[in-house]
């Protein structure tokens, strides 16, 4: 698998980053991609090593080594095959993927892992260059409709399998474009939406059908929606935001992350905006929460002309390092620094924000934030214990909140009579992905609560199964671990 003694001959590289003085001037992504060499040489870091825990590591089940060692033979076309077999958007995941494969990598029990998502993105990048991603609609079609709610990374992925099952597949987005937050939330610095497009452009092409502006749950009813298709895939993501519910929380400048990341997306883009602009130009931003979304906030106040930015995180500061009790190869929560954390962000922890400050016309002026500690109690949750005499004030003419979202959005759970979890994620189980109504099935955030992109993709293909299985009484659309057929 790949050069037996590969791993001991090279080290670890990825792609390296324009200088950030170069990469704030746009918003275009900039990394700069490592050559073929190198790339054929940390594909020959993948080890020989008997169990690969990268494949438990991937919730996609992506067969890592295998394509590794095709990097290495310099067999781009087999390994595009390799990839497309178990994710249909490695592009995205290549990008975007917190990468949960590296953290299994049995290499990086005392090295550095093999540089798996750089490689995933190089192949997929090397496909399309090549011409090798091509439509395939299906041979037949099957007769039956299904339809699709939400053409996020889930929503995309149950689509093109259920297509490639046959079916006649319908897909609803309530924006003006697919691609949910993979186009509004992402920012372009780390995927220009071509990237997106040029997908779409693949799936229209073999068969799918994208209905942009249409809200279902108010455009379209979900009973109508009953009445036209023969099963209907939930996607529509965790959408209800989390608030801050402080004094001030209603000033002028107190504004949710994802409200500032869409509509500066959409003036990347060209296209207008509903509402006032949201601009962090000249501006002292505090961005509260230490998650992607934050990192995302930062960067994009760094581009707008952010006076400064700081980052606050109510979460005690991670170690640097694997903790104790976080073995490999389970996820790590260590500290994690994003490339719009290097671009100047003053970072704090254990810190908690009391008050939003305004002036007499209802501005934010300024933000009131206390220290805290993590009081752990056996068989008890974490109790969130405020320091006193730590409290502090600090100017702020723009509050980005980060802070996740509690779950999805029940217009569409109401019409249908479907049952929800305590979090307000449709109850639909993984024997089935299908919910109390049958012939409606869930799938991604909307199901399983806010996650990550590579999740997503994992729970459209497996919905995609059991909804094919529903229609036809059995299915050759693979689940995880499966693979499909070697389609790029």
């Amino acid at each position: 698998m790949g050069k037996i003694t590969g791993f001991m001959e090279y080290e670890r590289k990825v792609e390296p980053y324009a200088p950030v003085e170069e990469r704030l001037k746009n918003y275009r992504e900039f990394t700069k991609p490592l050559p073929e060499k190198a790339l054929k040489e940390q594909g020959a870091r993948c080890m020989d090593c008997g169990i690969p825990f990268c494949h438990s590591g991937c919730p996609l089940g992506n067969l890592i080594p295998d394509f590794n060692d095709a990097v290495y033979r310099g067999k781009w076309d087999k390994a595009a095959e390799i990839l497309h077999a178990t994710n249909n958007f490695p592009e995205f995941t290549g990008r975007l993927c917190p990468a949960p494969c590296e953290e299994a990598c049995v290499l990086g029990i005392n090295e550095d892992p093999v540089s798996i998502e750089n490689i995933e993105k190089s192949i997929a990048e090397t496909a399309f260059e090549k011409g090798w991603v091509q439509a395939l609609p299906p041979a037949e079609r099957t007769g039956k409709k299904v339809a699709v709610v939400g053409s996020g990374p889930a929503g995309l992925a149950a689509a093109q399998q259920l297509n490639r099952a046959g079916h006649l597949v319908t897909v609803f987005e309530r924006d003006e474009k697919p691609g949910g937050l993979l186009r509004f939330g992402i920012p372009d610095f780390k995927m220009e939406k071509h990237v997106i497009d040029r997908r779409l452009e693949i799936l229209e092409a073999e068969g799918i059908e994208f209905r942009c502006g249409v809200h279902v749950g108010k455009d379209i009813k979900a009973p109508q929606l009953r009445e036209e298709f023969d099963a209907i895939v939930l996607c529509g993501g965790a959408t209800v935001r989390r608030p801050l519910p402080i004094p001030g929380a209603d000033l002028k400048g107190v504004v949710q992350a994802m409200d500032f990341l869409a509509q500066n997306n959409r003036r990347v883009a060209g296209s207008s905006f509903e509402g006032e602009a949201i601009s962090a130009k000249n501006k002292k931003v505090v961005v509260i929460g230490g998650g992607d979304t934050g990192s995302d906030c930062i960067g994009t106040s760094f581009r707008q002309g952010a006076e400064s930015v700081a980052n606050f995180e109510i979460l005690s500061k991670p170690p640097g390092s694997r903790p104790e009790d976080q073995p490999w190869p389970f996820w790590p929560m260590r500290l994690r620094t994003s490339s719009s954390h290097k671009e100047g962000a003053e970072r704090y922890f254990s810190i908690s924000t009391k008050e939003f400050k305004g002036d007499e016309k209802g501005n934010l002026k300024s933000l009131v934030t206390v220290e805290v500690e993590w009081e752990n109690i056996p068989g008890q949750r974490p109790k969130l214990v405020e320091l006193k005499g730590t409290e502090k004030e600090w100017p702020c003419d723009l509050a980005l909140l980060a802070l996740g979202f509690t779950g999805s959005e029940s217009t569409l759970a109401d019409q249908l009579g479907l049952e929800m979890d305590p979090r307000t994620n449709i109850k639909a189980p993984v024997s089935d992905y299908q919910t109390n109504v049958p012939g409606v099935f869930a799938a991604g955030d909307q199901r399983r609560g806010q996650s990550l992109i590579v999740w997503a993709i994992s729970e459209g293909r497996q919905a995609a199964h059991y909804v094919d299985t529903y229609l036809m009484g059995s299915s050759e659309l693979p689940l995880k671990g499966e693979g499909d057929l070697p389609r790029v």
